[in-house]
């Protein structure tokens, strides 16, 4: 058996999220339908993480295992081929038997895109959430950072499946910052792993914080995971986020 690596782009306005659902466009169900079909039995396509539906990435990694002897150019073309055109394979390598996507990241990376100025573009109304209202853009670029170093994240996570596990919601955060470019208001985090809506719920946060409803003593409390703090805010539309990059660790 191979194990296959690939980097994988797409916009994701049109699927419900990475994750396979039965009757749903997803874009684990396109791939697992085009490789399986390749290799003439059902292949498991593991992704790095889960995005939600409408969430964007631009270079998602994924994983699978086939016997298929086709050579990495020819695979990526083949797959490219049958892929709807909002979704593509980026590169394709064959890495070691033990490779997963998921477990073996060291750091993932996501940008979420603001758009300020009064007129959305209709060629930005897909990939970013428009907020033409009064906003203390400094107060939100000043609490960012205030999110790094490893916490509790339980205040900024929705309810998942894997809530009844007990599972740590302990997350380390490398970097958070925020920046104006253009008209657009960029949040951009860097961490050891998300938990489900937590990029978005910390953009509600700042958001809010802009808003002069949330003061830097309440983000501190929400980040030290104090019991019952919640996100006082509404979790950011998906269209705004996107996943920029996975890490791995170097091989010597």
């Amino acid at each position: 058996m191979r194990r296959i690596k690939i980097t994988v782009a797409y916009d994701g306005s049109d699927f419900h999220g990475w994750q396979a659902q039965p009757g749903l466009p997803t874009i684990q169900g396109a791939l697992e339908k085009i490789v399986g079909d390749i290799e003439g039995q059902p292949v498991h396509v593991a992704g790095s993480g889960r995005t939600d539906a409408g969430v964007h990435a631009l270079a998602q990694v994924a994983g699978f295992s086939l016997r298929n002897p086709i050579p990495e150019y020819n695979l990526r073309k083949a797959i490219n081929r049958l892929l709807p055109p909002s979704v593509r394979v980026l590169s394709v390598e064959e890495t070691h038997p033990d490779f997963h996507p998921r477990y073996d990241a060291v750091a993932k990376t996501y940008e979420y895109r603001i758009f300020r100025g009064e007129i959305l573009p209709p060629f930005e109304w897909r990939y970013a959430h428009h907020f033409p209202y009064p906003l203390d853009e400094r107060a939100f670029v000043d609490l960012a950072p205030l999110l790094e170093g490893e916490h509790d994240f339980a205040a900024f996570a929705a309810s998942d499946d894997s809530d009844s596990e007990g599972k740590s919601k302990v997350r380390t955060i490398f970097s958070s910052k925020a920046r104006r470019t253009g008209e657009r208001l960029i949040y951009e985090v860097r961490g050891s792993g998300f938990l489900k809506h937590m990029v978005r719920n910390i953009v509600g946060a700042l958001l809010e914080a802009g808003k002069g409803n949330l003061r830097s003593e309440d983000m501190r409390a929400l980040v030290d995971g104090k019991v019952g703090q919640r996100v006082p805010a509404a979790t950011a539309p998906s269209k705004g986020l996107f996943l920029m990059g996975v890490e791995y660790p170097v091989s010597g």
